[in-house]
């Protein structure tokens, strides 16, 4: 079984409920599982799987928890050749920056030599207000690549 970390960014507590109900459906199908709402890219694992749960603020941007990760990896610029990852990003459809913090996220860890597991998950809250909901459906797919 995988060892899967859950790196959150999260303004209003929603993809930190996304990343528990995930971690509690991961943990329970057998992989051991961390959720870090606060990462910090020198205590975090390459060899574990990463699923990264990251909504969209403001005008397309991230939220303040995962700020320092983002800048940290735009800064430091580290080989992620050797990581496998997931996104589940969360947003509003109503916004022209709709899950715009977990695509750039995403498009981020591919630069950095990262492989993507399977398609990320664009989750619109206008469309799915419990974003558990379609997370649970996605989750069911994205475990046939661990």
């Amino acid at each position: 079984m995988a060892t899967i970390t859950l790196i959150t960014g999260s303004t209003l507590g929603g993809a930190e409920y996304v990343a528990d109900h995930l971690a509690e459906l991961l943990t329970d199908a057998g992989h051991d599982t961390e959720t870090l709402n606060q990462a910090a890219l020198n205590e975090l694992n390459t060899d574990h799987i990463w699923l990264l749960i990251c909504s969209t603020h403001g005008a397309g941007e991230f939220p303040d928890n995962i700020q320092p990760f983002v800048n940290q990896l735009k800064d430091q610029q580290p080989d992620l050749g050797a990581l496998k990852y997931g996104v589940v990003a969360i947003g509003d459809s109503s916004y022209d920056t709709f899950c715009q913090a977990g695509k750039e996220l995403d498009q981020l860890l591919a630069d950095l030599g990262a492989q993507r597991l399977g398609d990320r998950l664009d989750i619109d809250v206008s469309q799915d207000p419990v974003p558990e909901d379609p997370a649970e459906i996605w989750l069911d797919s994205w475990k046939n690549f661990l």
